[in-house]
Formats: C-alpha cells, sequence, structure tokens
C-alpha cells in the first residue's frame, strides 16, 4: 500500500538582494519623508564634489548623514566634528552598501555655542572668499540725492534716521523700503530689499540699520544670503545695526560700519547741507503681495516635491551622486598606488644608470668593432674573388648558348598555354555562372520576405533584438513589427504566456 505525502509549508518568496533593498527603500521613503532628528556630529568628511559625509549620534546610537553641495545654500552652519544640530530630512537606502541614511534638507545649530561658531565659520569662509577685502569696497557719493533706508518701519532706528537726515537736509529723497530685523524669513526679505535697490529702484547710497538687541537679535544680520546681497549690489552700502561693541558678517561685508543707525545716518550726508527731502509712497503692497505669491508657490513646489513620483528619481540622483564620490575617492587611491610604483622603478632606473660605466663599454664596443672591421675586409675580398672567377665561367658559357632556338621553342610553348588556359578559363566560368543560379534561386526560395508575403510578421523590441518571447517585453514597452510592406511601432498592453 503506497503512502500518502502532504507539504503543508506554504511557498516561499526569494527575493534577490536588489529586490530586498529597494522595498526596504520604498518603505522608508514612504513612511519617514519628512523627519527631523536632533543629535551631535562625527566622522564629518566634505568629498571632492562638496557634499558632506557625516554620523549623527546620541549616547545610545547613530545614524549616517548624506548633505550634497546643492542644500548648503541658506544653511547657518557647516558640518564640523563635535556640533550639535538638528536636522530634517528624508530617510532612504543607499542600495550600492545596503545602509540607511538621512539625506539632510537643512540643519540648524543648537545653543548659543552653535551660533557662535556658525557666525565664525561663515565669517572664515566669506574672508577666505575675499568678501572683505578693502579693494573691492565701493567709495560713497559726495553727494547724494537718493537714498535708500532697509529696515522696520516701526522701530526706533528708522525715526532716527529720518529725525537726523530732515534736519540736516530736508531736500534729500529718502525711499523706505520696509523689511523685518528679525524672525524667521528676514533675512530673505532684506536680501529682497538689496536686490530691489540695485535692479529697480535708483538711490545713490543704500542704509542698513537696525536698532540695538542680544546676539539672537542680530542673527537675521549674520545670515549669509545678506552678506552676498550686500556683496553683490552696485550702490554703496553703508550698515548701523546694533550699539558699537556689535558686530555682523553684513558689517564685514558692507562698504562702510556704522556704530549705530544715528551714525550711519550722520555719515550718509556729512558731505552735503542743503538737499529737498522727498517721501515716495511706498510700493510695499504689491511687493507683500508678490512675496507672498512666492511663497505659496514655494510651498506647493515643496507639496510637490515631497510626493512618491518626484522623490524616486530624487533617491536615484542621490544614489549616483554618493556613487560617484565613492569612485573619486577609489580613484584617488589607486592614482596614488600607481604613483609611489612609477616612483620606486624610476629609483631603481636611476641607481643602475649611476652605476653603469659608460667609458669602459663604449671603449670594448669600439674594439669589437674593429675586429669585426678588420675581419670583415677579409671576407670581402675573399667573396669578390670568388664571384670573379663563377662570372668568367658564366660569361664562357653563355658565349657557347644558342638564344635564337631557345626563344622560338619557348614561344611556342607559350602559345599552346595560352590557347588551353583560354579553354579552361571559359570552362571553370560556365560551372560557376551554373552554381551562381542555382544559389540565386535558392536563395529567393528561403528569403525571409516570401515568408512576409504569406501574412507572417517579425518582431522587435526597442533595441533592435527579435523577440523570440514574451518574457523578453514588459508590459508598457514598445515594439516594432517588421511586415511585407512597411513596419509598426506598437506598445504592449497584455501578455500571454
Amino acid at each position: 500500500m503506497g503512502q500518502l505525502t502532504f507539504n503543508l509549508q506554504p511557498d516561499r518568496r526569494v527575493y534577490t538582494v536588489s529586490d530586498l533593498t529597494s522595498r526596504i527603500r520604498d518603505l522608508l521613503t514612504k513612511n519617514l519623508m519628512d523627519v527631523s532628528v536632533q543629535g551631535e556630529i562625527s566622522n564629518c568628511r566634505e568629498a571632492q564634489s562638496g557634499h558632506f559625509y557625516f554620523t549623527l549620534k546620541d549616547d545610545r546610537a547613530q545614524v549616517k548623514c548624506v548633505l550634497f553641495k546643492n542644500q548648503q545654500r541658506g544653511m547657518k552652519c557647516r558640518p564640523q566634528d563635535g556640533v550639535q544640530v538638528t536636522v530634517r530630512g528624508s530617510i532612504s537606502v543607499y542600495e550600492a552598501r545596503g545602509e540607511y541614511q538621512i539625506y539632510v534638507e537643512s540643519m540648524d545649530p543648537v545653543g548659543r555655542g552653535a551660533l557662535q561658531l556658525a557666525f565664525e565659520q561663515l565669517k572664515k569662509r566669506l574672508e577666505e572668499e575675499g568678501l572683505f577685502d578693502a579693494a573691492r569696497k565701493k567709495p560713497l557719493p559726495l553727494l547724494p540725492s537718493r537714498i535708500g533706508l532697509i529696515t522696520s518701519p516701526g522701530g526706533a532706528a528708522v525715526r532716527d534716521v529720518v529725525r537726523i537726515l530732515t534736519r540736516r537736509f530736508p531736500n534729500v529723497h529718502l525711499t523706505l523700503y520696509p523689511v523685518r530685523v528679525q524672525g524667521d524669513g528676514a533675512a530673505e526679505e532684506i536680501a529682497e530689499a538689496l536686490h530691489c535697490f540695485h535692479k529697480k529702484i535708483s538711490v545713490d547710497v543704500i542704509l542698513l540699520v537696525r536698532g540695538g538687541g542680544s546676539f539672537e537679535d542680530l542673527w537675521e544680520f549674520n545670515e549669509e544670503v545678506v552678506a552676498r546681497a550686500v556683496a553683490r549690489s552696485l550702490v554703496p552700502v553703508i550698515t548701523g545695526v546694533g550699539h558699537e561693541t556689535d558686530f555682523t558678517i553684513a558689517d564685514f561685508v558692507a562698504d562702510v560700519r556704522a556704530s549705530t543707525p544715528s551714525a550711519a545716518a550722520e555719515i550718509v550726508v556729512q558731505t552735503r547741507r542743503e538737499f529737498d527731502k522727498h517721501v515716495a509712497d511706498l510700493s510695499g503692497a504689491l511687493e507683500s503681495l508678490l512675496r507672498y505669491r512666492i511663497m505659496e508657490l514655494s510651498r506647493k513646489v515643496h507639496e510637490l516635491g515631497t510626493r512618491r513620483g518626484f522623490r524616486k528619481p530624487l533617491d536615484l540622483l542621490r544614489q549616483h551622486r554618493q556613487r560617484v564620490d565613492d569612485m573619486n575617492a577609489r580613484l584617488a587611491v589607486g592614482l596614488r598606488g600607481r604613483l609611489d610604483t612609477s616612483r620606486r622603478r624610476l629609483g631603481v632606473a636611476h641607481l643602475r644608470i649611476a652605476r653603469f660605466d659608460f667609458r669602459a663599454k663604449i671603449g670594448a664596443l669600439h674594439r669589437r668593432l674593429q675586429n669585426l672591421s678588420s675581419r670583415g675586409a677579409v671576407g670581402l675580398r675573399s667573396r669578390l674573388e670568388t664571384s670573379r672567377r663563377r662570372f668568367s665561367m658564366a660569361h664562357l658559357r653563355m658565349a657557347r648558348f644558342d638564344f635564337r632556338a631557345k626563344i622560338g621553342a619557348l614561344r611556342f610553348g607559350l602559345q599552346r598555354c595560352s590557347i588551353d588556359l583560354g579553354v579552361r578559363i571559359e570552362r571553370a566560368l560556365r560551372v560557376k555562372r551554373e552554381r551562381l543560379e542555382r544559389l540565386a534561386v535558392l536563395l529567393e526560395e528561403r528569403s525571409p520576405l516570401k515568408v512576409l508575403e504569406r501574412g507572417y510578421a517579425i518582431a522587435t523590441d526597442a533595441s533592435g533584438k527579435v523577440i523570440r518571447d514574451a518574457d523578453q517585453v514588459a508590459v508598457g514597452e514598445s515594439a516594432t513589427i517588421q511586415l511585407h510592406s512597411g513596419r509598426l511601432i506598437t506598445e504592449i498592453k497584455n501578455k500571454e504566456a
């Protein structure tokens, strides 16, 4: 009696490493698209491409982070070991090494010490770029007739500046661009105001002022976007931020730094005594509307960017960027190895050349050349005598030879060979022609075009390969069908085994 066998274990799907990693990446990208993490930076390194790779850790765990170059604009500080920061970004998987990591989109320092560190880092970087050089600072106009003022319309600084300018020069033309001087978005408003005076509103000099406050209150004037906007301005800029002991990044970049807003007003008008003051109507409503519209569009773009359809191409781009950095590092190591090997070979060759005695070698070659020359002369004379004797004997034999009879016999034999060769060539051509006709008939019978005439077709994929199996193409891909007359471009809608 036969035995019955039951298999109660369900079939398990076997993943490849690539499929498993891709599935983990999709899960992380879907559920952790926008996270904020606080920790301490360690193992920070900057690649040749400008991207930063570092580890964010606390007392119990750590996670790898990647900060690409195009995300660094507008950040308060650059990554540095030992700094406490809060990063915001998305979590994904770097498939080449199977590691999950945070793709950082923004980074903020934690605490006053971190702000001071960000201040020193930005100051050092801008100083290395030459933004603080005295050679690039512009001279102030001798007789300014139009003055641009960038500050908060409700602060004490604007009242001090207006009072001094009105008292000293009632005819001066003062244009106020109202901005926030503290809080989120204030730095962008200040940069936009500088750009507006630079491109749209014609003024002779710009006053960038703010009243006193703490280090955190004045931080907006330490932002990189403000410093670069001041450096790009073709109009001279005078800064008067805080009190005499307060220094900001904008003060170092500006053409002239004043200790207070009142001192800035004194500096700008100290070369004139009589100017009419004309206060222009504020165009802030339209500009505020534009700023609001830009903020709305930016928010919509950010929302679209967080959707999965846009995140996956971004993930692929990030993977390739990190892979390029890895390949650059490996290439640098390989080049250094090749360079060390070449240096060692050059040293060995140099030692061998230094030990080589050229004079002794040249003397030995000279003696050998003399010996060969003497032996060659003796051999050449012997060969010459032998050739003379052979020539004499050949001359005697030729004198006795009947050339006319020999030439006649050769001519007769040549004619016979020519006739025989013509017959053979004609016979061979006839055989080849018959074979060619048979092959042409056979080729015509086996031609693929004959098969196409009977209603068959040839299908190829997008790369031109002949499709012999339905598994060669996927649903949604295009295929080309060659008919007897013309071809069709189709899209695969469904497949059947």
